[in-house]
């Protein structure tokens, strides 16, 4: 199952995140995907806060991983698999992914010989000179009523657009076959 959905600012993907940690528990991975700048790390952010990991959730883009512990439940482990070259390199890392959560940026090609599920999240940033002129987008789910997206509202000119993202939700194995959760959080 893919479910589609359009995301319209950074506090809407944060929301997202935060309907994701809902689902997840020890064992699960999450591979994100998209081109720099997308909303990954913000994803994972709104992630971390709702699941109330310790510190701030940033880009482990020079550390390559990051663990946030949680004071009840499997923690959340970071990875940014951007400078990694091949699977043998993500499983160098040693991660624990039976028992934490594992958010993995970058690491399409990578992951799939290391677990047998996940939940692929890929994020989508428009490009051309007119996108991002509107802060508000139709939804391409009912997932409009969890995340409060509001109506079109022209920017002023003056102020940078804010560009709405399409993030596509894909679940990959026996896990995350059912994605009905997605349009049950907005009825």
């Amino acid at each position: 199952m893919v479910v589609t959905l359009t995301i319209v600012d950074p506090e809407a993907m944060v929301r997202f995140g935060a309907l994701l940690a809902e689902q997840l528990g020890a064992g699960d991975t999450v591979l994100l995907s998209g081109e720099l700048g997308a909303g990954k790390t913000t994803l994972t952010r709104g992630l971390g806060a709702a699941l109330g990991v310790r510190g701030t959730v940033t880009s482990p883009t020079f550390v390559l991983a990051r663990t946030h512990p949680r004071i009840d439940g499997a923690p959340l482990v970071h990875v940014d698999a951007y400078r990694l070259r091949s699977a043998a390199e993500l499983d160098d890392l040693d991660l624990d992914f039976a028992a934490s959560i594992v958010v993995v940026e970058w690491g399409a090609g990578l992951l799939e010989p290391l677990v047998d599920s996940w939940l692929a999240v890929t994020i989508d940033r428009p490009t051309g000179a007119d996108e991002g002129r509107r802060v508000g987008a139709t939804p391409a789910t009912d997932l409009d009523a969890a995340i409060d997206l509001d109506a079109a509202i022209d920017l002023d000119p003056d102020e940078a657009p804010i560009e709405p993202r399409t993030v596509t939700v894909a679940g990959v194995g026996a896990r995350w076959a059912d994605l009905g959760w997605l349009h049950a959080a907005g009825d």
